[in-house]
């Protein structure tokens, strides 16, 4: 007798047979409707969202405000072309982004369809502004799948046989406290990674070419990973002493998850480009850069832009977004939800030896599997066990990291405290379960 298949599993069947191999399957979900930080699948099954489409629905599923914004929007027009018929959605959206985001006396935006997007851009400013050409990025840097992003990318599976890629494109170890401390405290390990920093300028690269260092505060796909304090302060300082300009990707930090608008905020520390996308937009393709005005304002008239950057129907709903971030105060909540989250995981990792650190700023949390308390010895296979059996029991959660060994958590923040601490409890059953079998 035949199985007959659910509607979930027929629905990746048709999947199968016609969906490129190389899109990936993060996670086996599925989907008919979506509402705040609950998932229904196409089988009428309701799970919690951790995984807040990596990290595009901090404001929660279909918020009202923004959907509104959408259809009232979509009544009057869909697409002009920016650069052809100029409209009032996209200026409104630069001087609200401007005004959350200031960089320096006088802030200049551009909007494109999204993070890669972004980055490509950033580079073009940045190389357009110095007159140079060189790119310092970081291992563990995740900026992108185009070409100028996957060159700054640092995961190597993410790149097999797509080369040759970008030129000039140098690359620093990100300065992992948690993996690569050894012995030392935080300042020894500072003060080595910032020697490692200026000796990049004698054995690297050479520092007179050098148009950008472009750096994620707080690395998404590369595990979580927060850039201590101390080092984004010297690093804002080496580019200023080098007349290099510093870029901040906050594709996936940005928009209320570290508790701030951009997690250099959080840092004190000024870019003097930074790049957005993902939670802009309530799950719209929206992005942008964002500089310091004698910056942005180097790139040559049509040099950047293209088609449908800034599409009407998308800049209505970032600026919906960004009202109503503001109306329930998501900023704060952040920091409420990444409160609980980090109380209850740091109580699990005293059970489970098999967590090696839990990190994060305000709601991005990561929990880090290692084996034998060994910061150097990723426990992958657990991560891989704990995602299948979150979503066997309702809970939708991603990995991440170089190893794949990280459990990233990136729930809308607009999650009701009831549905949060269901999804903490059936984590932390799963990782119970998945680490008693001692991987």
């Amino acid at each position: 007798m035949i199985k007959e298949l659910t509607k979930s599993e027929a629905l990746f069947e048709r999947r199968k047979s016609v969906v490129a191999n190389g899109v990936g399957v993060f996670n086996t979900a599925t989907v008919q409707q979506a509402k705040g930080a609950i998932i229904i699948d196409a089988d009428g099954r309701e799970l919690i969202d951790f995984a807040g489409g990596i990290g595009v629905v901090n404001a929660g599923h279909c918020p009202e405000p923004v959907v509104a914004a959408i259809r009232e929007q979509a009544g009057k027009y869909l697409h002009t072309s920016f650069n052809v018929v100029t409209y009032e959605p996209y200026i409104q959206l630069c001087e609200e982004l401007a005004e959350i985001l200031p960089h320096g006396e006088q802030t200049k935006v551009m909007l494109v369809s999204t993070g890669a997007e972004a980055v490509e851009n950033a580079i073009k400013i940045a190389r357009q502004a110095t007159k140079k050409q060189a790119i310092l990025c970081f291992t563990g840097a995740y900026h992108g799948r185009s070409l100028m992003a996957m060159s700054l990318t640092s995961k190597v599976s993410y790149k097999y046989n797509c080369g040759p890629f970008a030129p000039e494109i140098y690359r620093l170890p990100f300065p992992n406290f948690y993996r690569y401390r050894g012995q030392r405290d935080m300042d020894k390990f500072v003060d080595d990674e910032l020697k490692r920093l200026h000796e990049s300028a004698l054995n690297l690269v050479d520092v007179k070419n050098v148009a950008a260092v472009i750096i994620e505060p707080i690395q998404g796909e590369g595990g979580f990973n927060e850039v201590p304090q101390r080092y984004l302060e010297g690093l804002r300082t080496f580019c200023d002493q080098h007349g290099i300009l510093l870029i901040m990707d906050e594709v996936q930090s940005g928009f209320c998850r570290t508790g701030h608008w951009a997690s250099w905020q959080h840092y004190g520390v000024q870019p003097d480009i930074s790049t957005y996308a993902k939670s802009m937009g309530s799950g719209l393709p929206i992005g942008a850069v964002i500089g310091k005005a004698e910056v942005m304002d180097a790139a040559a008239i049509g040099s950047i832009g293209g088609t449908y950057i800034g599409s009407p129907v998308c800049c209505v709903a970032a600026s919906a977004t960004i009202k109503y971030m503001k109306e329930i105060n998501l900023n704060e909540r952040a920091i409420e939800v990444g409160s609980i989250i980090t109380k209850r995981l740091k109580n699990l990792m005293t059970q489970c030896p098999e967590i090696g650190d839990v990190r994060g700023i305000g709601a991005m949390i990561g929990l880090e599997f290692v084996k034998n308390g060994d910061p150097t010895q990723p426990n992958t296979e657990v991560c891989s066990i704990i995602v299948k059996g979150c979503m066997a029991n309702g809970l939708v959660v991603l990995s991440a990291g170089t190893y794949k060994n990280v459990i990233r958590i990136l729930s809308p923040l607009v999650i009701t405290n009831e549905e949060l601490l269901k999804g903490l409890s059936i984590l932390e059953n799963e990782i119970k379960k998945a680490t008693s079998q001692k991987i």
